[in-house]
């Protein structure tokens, strides 16, 4: 039976952080889905095809040299339906710090009772990637900051373009 796992997040932009938890959850399971979460509240700076691609393209190697099949979809709804529809019996989530933990247990604790035939599993972000947020990559990004240490060079040049834009 193939072990399905959904990693879900707005990726804008992939970082550092959510490459490392790809990496560890590509260990677990024989399929990841990343899903893009969309929010119709909210305005991106990158389309979610945007967003796709670099997220293929940064981590479908590695994914694949674990053995682990990496797709990338999009979700507007609930976790655990998305989960659902892809057929996972896991939802991964990263962790920072004891903020995301509190936050997260919440989150398992509903999508538990909601679907209790699919299971979080709680991944830590390695030490060097834990201060890193998409929200601050962005902003550093959009005020000319350098932002190399915090995310893939393809992401990095992707947000200097939309920078200069």
């Amino acid at each position: 039976m193939q072990r399905v796992a959904l990693y879900m997040g707005s990726f804008d932009p992939v970082t550092n952080g959510h490459v490392d938890v790809i990496r560890a959850a590509s260990g677990l399971c024989d399929r990841l889905v990343v899903a893009i979460g969309l929010h119709p509240g909210k305005t991106p700076l990158f389309t979610a095809q945007e967003r796709a691609s670099m997220i293929h393209q940064v981590c479908a190697a590695e994914a694949a040299a674990r053995n682990c099949d990496l797709s990338v979809v999009t979700f507007s709804g609930l976790a655990v339906e998305a989960a659902r529809e892809v057929g996972a019996g896991v939802i991964i989530r990263g962790l920072r710090d004891g903020t995301d933990l509190d936050y997260e247990m919440s989150m398992a604790g509903m999508n538990g009772v909601m679907a209790p035939d699919v299971q979080t599993v709680f991944v830590p972000a390695g030490l060097n990637v834990r201060h890193i947020t998409a929200t601050l990559v962005r902003q550093v990004a959009l005020m000319g900051g350098d932002v190399s240490a915090f995310a893939p060079p393809l992401v990095v040049e992707a947000l200097r373009r939309k920078a200069a834009s």
